[in-house]
């Protein structure tokens, strides 16, 4: 991102520009949370309803390559939107945070066949109320949580790999349930440090133009992944699954 000072204010006051950096920050922070339920709610839409027809499970799961396709386009458009958010529009790239939320819907509709729909609903709400506990905590500490957000971010790699490895190696239930529990530690831990992290962003911004709700959009992407993450690992241990 970059550096405030390199924006050029011309003649505004210095007193007017912390008026208008103290009235950018409530809209900034309000458009994150608003974009982050946004994107959930469609997420959960689109998950709902390819998992009611046989036609696009049919058409998603039983067509290994257009599966695949959607979980490379998943990775590449976070890819887009993070690398490339200088230079998108702000319709762009919110129309490329809406497609992402469609496609991880429908990549994400294996868990209405998986698990019954009354412990999908009760994990959500454990899920919310154990984001929210994190991202306020995140949000009003005045503890520098860099050092547990890298501590997290570097668990991340590793479990990773351990998934990878379970998933087409070892194939162990035991290591299976390790990785449930340790993914929630870790998005627990990165949900705080990412509320950190945009208020730390937003609360500096200059004003609350296109450029500074492009970072919102961003910070909305990263807490929207947060509790995505937190959601199925929690899901993995709480869940009880079909017969």
């Amino acid at each position: 991102m970059k550096d405030y000072e390199e924006f050029n204010f011309g003649t505004v006051s210095t007193r007017e520009q912390q008026l208008s950096s103290s009235l950018a920050f409530p809209v900034l922070i309000r458009k994150v949370y608003l974009w982050m339920t946004l994107a959930l709610v469609i997420t959960g839409f689109t998950a709902y309803y390819v998992a009611t027809s046989e036609q696009l499970l049919t058409l998603i799961f039983g067509n290994k390559i257009l599966f695949w396709g959607l979980l490379i386009g998943e990775f590449a458009l976070v890819f887009g939107l993070s690398a490339g958010i200088n230079k998108l529009s702000l319709p762009v790239a919110t129309l490329l945070f809406v497609a992402y939320s469609v496609i991880n819907g429908a990549t994400l509709s294996v868990i209405f066949l998986a698990y019954t729909l009354p412990s999908i609903a009760s994990v959500f709400f454990i899920t919310a109320g154990t984001f929210a506990a994190m991202a306020f905590y995140g949000y009003v500490t005045k503890k520098d949580l860099t050092s547990v957000g890298r501590l997290c971010f570097m668990a991340l790699i590793g479990l990773i790999i351990a998934v990878l490895v379970n998933a087409f190696l070892l194939k162990s239930a035991g290591l299976d349930l390790l990785i449930s529990c340790v993914g929630v530690l870790i998005f627990v831990g990165l949900t705080a440090w990412d509320s950190q992290k945009i208020k730390q962003m937003l609360i500096e911004a200059p004003d609350a133009g296109e450029h500074m709700q492009k970072y919102a959009l961003l910070g909305a992407l990263t807490l929207y992944l947060d509790f995505i993450n937190l959601f199925i690992y929690l899901l993995r241990l709480l869940g009880s699954r079909r017969d």
